[in-house]
């Protein structure tokens, strides 16, 4: 996080001095906050929108959600936003649990992020991991933790029947799924 405010504000001094009137904004993600965003507002707020396939929805992310969602197809707009089960699901605050319910925060945060709470906890209905305040914290604490342990690097493997055979066989040997010698032909 250090080093990407570093280099934003690398771009912001040159952004000044060469006179371009272009504001840089460094957004810090959730993962690295203690409170939570206030989601779209609040879900079902002031956000609509409408997926390829007609799926109206209250969030970009709401789909991934096991909630079915109204399709502007069948239902008439104004259905969907004032009286459809999934957008009124997380409206207000009688959803939120007593944790939430108590805080002075909830007309800010609106309980954020009901996708990240689902994501993470697998319960849209849990306080958003994100909060410093939530039994799911731990979560996000720890990914932050993994996010700075360095990934090993592999070469670039470019696919051929060859390589495509070499790593079928790995996979296949390191899951024990068949033994080495059949998957070689070796007999």
């Amino acid at each position: 996080m250090v080093r990407a405010e570093r280099i934003t504000n690398e771009y912001r001094k040159q952004i000044e001095e060469r006179g371009i009137k272009c504001k840089l904004i460094f957004v810090v993600p959730d993962y690295y906050e203690e409170r939570p965003k206030p989601c779209m507002d609040g879900w079902g707020k002031i956000f609509l929108t409408v997926a390829p396939d007609g799926t109206a929805l209250p969030c970009h992310a709401a789909r991934q959600m096991p909630i079915q969602f109204p399709n502007v197809r069948h239902t008439p707009l104004s259905d969907i936003w004032y009286e459809s089960a999934s957008f009124n699901q997380f409206r207000g605050d009688d959803w939120m649990p007593d944790m939430c319910q108590s805080c002075p925060d909830k007309e800010r945060d609106y309980g954020g992020c009901r996708c990240q709470a689902f994501m993470l906890t697998g319960d849209a209905k849990n306080a958003d991991p994100v909060c410093g305040k939530s039994p799911y914290h731990y979560l996000i604490e720890e990914a932050r933790i993994n996010s700075e342990t360095p990934v090993p690097f592999e070469e670039l493997r470019f696919r051929n029947p060859k390589n495509s055979k070499s790593l079928s066989n790995k996979q296949l040997n390191k899951d024990k799924l068949i033994p080495t010698r059949m998957v070689t032909g070796e007999i």
